[in-house]
């Protein structure tokens, strides 16, 4: 099936379908393939929170008991997270081989007639002689110079599973078996989150990244950075001020405990409706692309800097490298356009002062086969890669590249680090939290070095 310009496999396309269907709450997805794993926590209640501008939406998932006052408040008094984690997914399986090109091994080459990166061309990667940077992915390879990427060139797990929709499962929810139905970031805010702060866990795409999914915790999902107001039923001039009455109403004085925090709510209130509403008409200190995953960072950069009470956020990297067929050119077009972006975002850290707050990791649910196939693609494979990227990542390789010479027993690249140790990492070094207890047999992982000391 032909889907934005390249040829997806029936896999891929199902598992979006599965994703956008009909739930019950807190029940996951109904069982629509025999055997096909439930996606975790995409089947949590769902209201609306706020819906009056043309821009941002925003839905709240996972507290459909609480009145949606006392989530404006919520978010209003959160505290501010020290530390903020944002996971950026390459859908479909990208190909680590070429965004990390093995040039200098000797079967690389013979496996990749046609799609072989040039020797010359692209960046060295300086960890490893024998890759280099794909050009496309020069924003990686100029922050990796700086000693800001953590990179991990054959990640993956045992026994890999070549099913993009049951691979993508065991990554969202932090193990290599069904029946999870909690993502791992989203057992992470059921653990250290409150009540009534749904930003705590904000997913970046329209709606709920299963990584996000919680037991009982409020996450939301916006499908733009734009604009923000709350809704009311008077109109123009009225609610103006309406709006001005409560500020006012916020500030005078308290006689009584319970007026005191009636006077606090409204003044949290209204404090949310300017603090986000500049939100909307948010300017950046650096330049970004002209492009939609651009601008969705761009407001993410905002929002923390705004003090918006964000702990972890989940956005899709644009396009899909789910390449069977006419690899090279869209591989190239969504690799650049997600680089130049992320360079654009660490940049804008930098500038905002809000560098050492933040770490950006990337993956995708697997690698693609080391030799291409007829159509002048790759079809999928096991062992993939993943990046950490911020001021405060360690900055180096993470399990060797393994080589060409000695594939697994199906011909593919074989792992050489686990996602659940990249994730045991994220959890104990940046976000400072035990990984036991969010990752099952997590005392079983190495923890590698992740975060700057």
């Amino acid at each position: 099936m032909s889907r934005g310009g390249h040829n997806h496999c029936g896999d891929y396309t199902r598992s979006q379908l599965f994703r956008t269907a009909a739930a019950q709450a807190g029940a996951g997805l109904p069982a629509i393939e025999p055997g096909a794993p439930d996606p975790a926590g995409t089947g949590l209640t769902r209201r609306s929170f706020i819906s009056r501008s043309a821009g941002m939406a925003l839905a709240v998932y996972g507290a459909s008991k609480l009145p949606l006052a006392a989530f404006e408040e919520g978010i209003a008094h959160a505290d501010v997270a020290d530390r903020i984690l944002v996971s950026v997914f390459f859908d479909g399986g990208i190909d680590s081989l070429s965004v990390l090109a093995p040039v200098g091994d000797s079967r690389y080459a013979s496996l990749r007639p046609t799609l072989a990166l040039p020797a010359g061309a692209g960046t060295a990667f300086s960890e490893d002689p024998r890759m280099r940077w794909h050009p496309a992915a020069a924003g990686l390879a100029t922050l990796h110079a700086e000693g800001k990427v953590s990179t991990f060139p054959a990640i993956g797990y045992t026994d890999p599973n070549q099913s993009h929709f049951t691979s993508r499962h065991y990554y969202e929810i932090g193990e290599v078996s069904i029946g999870h139905r909690t993502g791992w970031l989203g057992r992470y805010i059921d653990s250290v989150g409150d009540d009534e702060n749904p930003m705590q866990g904000l997913s970046m795409d329209g709606s709920l990244s299963p990584m996000l999914a919680t037991a009982d915790r409020p996450v939301a999902a916006i499908d733009s950075v734009d604009g923000y107001d709350l809704w009311s039923s008077v109109g123009d001039p009225i609610e103006q001020d309406m709006y001005d009455t409560f500020e006012r109403m916020g500030s005078m004085p308290s006689d009584t405990p319970a007026l005191a925090q009636v006077r606090r709510a409204t003044a949290q209130t209204e404090k949310l409706r300017q603090d986000l509403g500049g939100v909307g008409t948010f300017t950046s200190p650096v330049a970004y692309p002209n492009t939609d995953f651009a601008h969705q960072l761009a407001g993410l950069a905002a929002f923390i800097q705004f003090g918006l009470p964000i702990r972890v956020a989940t956005i899709r990297a644009p396009g899909g490298y789910d390449t069977h067929s006419a690899q090279a050119g869209d591989l190239e077009r969504n690799l650049r356009e997600t680089c130049e972006a992320l360079l654009a975002f660490q940049r804008d850290l930098e500038a905002r002062n809000l560098a050492d707050r933040v770490l950006t990791e990337v993956w995708s649910e697997f690698g693609r086969r080391p030799e291409e196939n007829g159509s002048r693609g790759t079809d999928h494979g096991a062992a993939g890669l993943a990046f950490v990227v911020g001021t405060r990542a360690q900055g180096q390789m993470v399990g060797e590249f393994p080589g060409l010479s000695t594939l697994d027993p199906r011909g593919n690249l074989r792992a050489t680090s686990d996602f659940r140790s990249m994730y045991c990492s994220l959890l104990e070094q940046w976000l400072g939290h035990d990984a036991d207890g969010i990752i099952p047999g997590a005392s079983a992982f190495t923890r590698p070095l992740l975060v700057k000391p």
